[in-house]
């Protein structure tokens, strides 16, 4: 990180000092709600991209009786699309998110986690799910509720409000 000494005169007056001496993003506040979705959003499918892709041979076969061992390759394939959107959760931390702000990030999101869900919801109520697959259906049933309201109803007024005050200082 640059030392305020070595930035330019222009770059100093966009990025105030925080009282700890670090220079902060003067765009964004990391309490935003938006913020807050896409970091949960992209810890939750980096963490399942992560384990299929080093452990699908173990993973499937537990989640789904008497899946072939040679099909590991398929849950790796759904690691790259997990991890893919994690990728894209994690790089639009920063967007406002809703309605139409940040919409192709939560199109791709509310896509994803409504399938997702549907087909989650009728494994689980056609037989005994195990614990293992509720443990999947339940934080994939919340952000598709959660993108779904984002792409409907737009962004929250705590969000619009802070991002309105970063964006309109002088």
């Amino acid at each position: 990180m640059l030392n305020r000494m070595q930035m330019p005169s222009s770059t100093l007056s966009r990025y105030p000092i925080t009282s700890s001496g670090d220079l902060t993003n003067p765009h964004w506040k990391a309490n935003v709600i938006s913020t807050m979705i896409s970091r949960a959003s992209a810890a939750v499918l980096a963490l399942g991209g992560i384990a299929l892709l080093f452990a699908s041979d173990v993973i499937l076969p537990h989640l789904i009786p008497a899946f072939p061992a040679a099909g590991a390759w398929l849950g790796q394939l759904l690691a790259a699309a997990l991890l893919a959107l994690a990728a894209l959760d994690w790089l639009s931390q920063s967007v406002l998110l809703g309605g139409i702000y940040g919409r192709s990030v939560v199109s791709a999101n509310a896509a994803f986690y409504f399938i997702a869900a549907m087909v989650l919801l009728r494994i689980v109520t056609r037989r005994d799910a195990s614990a293992a697959t509720w443990a999947i259906v339940v934080p994939v049933v919340v952000f598709a509720w959660i993108y779904g309201w984002l792409l409907f109803r737009g962004p929250l007024e705590r969000d619009i409000e802070s991002y309105r005050s970063q964006h309109d200082k002088p």
